[in-house]
């Protein structure tokens, strides 16, 4: 190994602890935003399946009983 080669691993060496805790810190704060991406669009997707089912649920539905009352108050006075 060259001089420089073996200057550098001893400087990786010297520093291991303070580069692996910044490793372990960046991985923590990458899984930290995957799952919050994951979280966020679970919570987009449930809203939108509510908000189109409640949407379909407030139709008001209009019947017409005219006909039947007709027909009805016709029988009563036969």
């Amino acid at each position: 190994m060259s001089q420089e080669k073996v200057d550098k691993y001893k400087k990786e060496k010297a520093n291991r602890q303070k580069i692996m805790k910044k490793e372990r810190i960046i991985h923590r704060l990458e899984m930290t935003g995957i799952a919050l991406v994951c979280v966020l669009a679970i919570g987009w997707v449930g809203y939108s399946i509510y908000d189109t089912a409640a949407s379909k649920v407030n139709d008001a539905i209009v019947v017409d009983n005219n006909a039947v009352d007709n027909y009805i108050s016709s029988l009563s006075q036969s």
